[in-house]
C-alpha cells in the first residue's frame, strides 16, 4: 500500500507547473550524506510517519457485489492510515529552491482528493477517494524541528503533505447465495379441512384476519342449519 501511494505521488508531482521540467523525485532521507551525493535538482518526499486515522475506523461489515450487482462477499471496513511526507526540493540557490516549492505547492493544491480512478489497482478496487491535505497545522507528537535533528541536517523550508490511505482488512467471507423466491405460508384448514397453500407470502396479521373470517363463516352456517331444522 505504502510503494502504491510513492507511485501516485511521484507521477502527481511530475505533472502540473513541473511538467516537462526534468525534476526528479526522491524518497530517500534527507540526510548530509544524501545531500552531499546529489548533483541536479530534485523535490525529495520523505515519509517521516504512518499512524491510524482512528476517527475514520468502522465496525461492521461491508457487502462486495460482482458485476450484476449481487452481493457475492462481505468484508470489514477498510483502516486508515496517515502518511506523512517531509517535502523538500533541493538546488544551488535557496531562490530556485525556493521557486521549485512554490511550484510543488501549485501542483498540490488542486489536489485535494484523489479519485478511485487515479489510483492504482489495489486501492482503487476498493472505490474510495484518497484526501491529501498540504501545509497543514502540524499536529503530530514530533516537531519539524526534531524530524531534522534526527536526520541530522539544518532546518530547511518545507511542506508538509498527508495522504489518509484505506488499508483493506482481512479476511473477506463469503455471502450465502441471493433470495430469488418470495415466502410461501401453508395456513392450516378448520375442521378437518387439508391445510391450503396461499401461493404468495402473508404477514402474521393477514393470515390471522383470514382464519377469523373463515371461522365467522362457518358459525354463520351453523346458526341457518339450526333454524333450517327447527322449521
Amino acid at each position: 500500500m505504502i510503494h502504491e501511494v510513492d507511485e501516485v505521488l511521484k507521477s502527481l508531482l511530475k505533472s502540473g507547473a513541473l511538467t516537462g521540467s526534468g525534476i526528479d523525485v526522491a524518497f530517500e532521507a534527507p540526510t548530509r550524506d544524501w545531500a552531499a551525493r546529489r548533483n541536479a535538482p530534485v523535490v525529495n518526499s520523505y515519509l517521516y510517519d504512518i499512524r491510524e486515522d482512528v476517527g475514520r475506523r468502522q465496525r461492521g461489515q461491508m457487502p462486495v457485489r460482482d458485476q450484476d450487482d449481487v452481493v457475492v462477499k462481505r468484508r470489514r471496513p477498510p483502516r486508515w492510515f496517515r502518511l506523512s511526507y517531509l517535502v523538500t526540493a533541493w538546488t544551488k540557490t535557496p531562490q530556485d529552491e525556493h521557486r521549485l516549492l512554490s511550484a510543488v505547492l501549485a501542483t498540490l493544491l488542486p489536489h485535494e482528493a484523489l479519485a478511485p480512478s487515479e489510483l492504482p489497482e489495489s486501492l482503487g478496487a476498493l472505490g474510495l477517494s484518497v484526501p491529501l491535505t498540504v501545509a497543514g497545522v502540524h499536529t503530530e507528537s514530533r516537531s519539524l524541528a526534531e524530524i531534522w535533528s534526527a536526520l541530522g541536517g539544518e532546518l530547511k523550508p518545507s511542506l508538509d503533505l498527508v495522504v489518509t490511505v484505506p488499508f483493506p482488512a482481512f479476511p473477506d467471507y463469503e455471502a450465502g447465495p441471493p433470495v430469488t423466491e418470495g415466502a410461501t405460508v401453508l395456513v392450516g384448514g378448520l375442521e378437518g379441512d387439508p391445510p391450503m397453500s396461499t401461493g404468495r407470502s402473508h404477514r402474521p396479521h393477514q393470515v390471522a384476519a383470514a382464519r377469523a373470517a373463515r371461522r365467522k363463516a362457518l358459525g354463520r352456517k351453523d346458526a341457518t342449519d339450526r333454524r333450517t331444522g327447527r322449521q
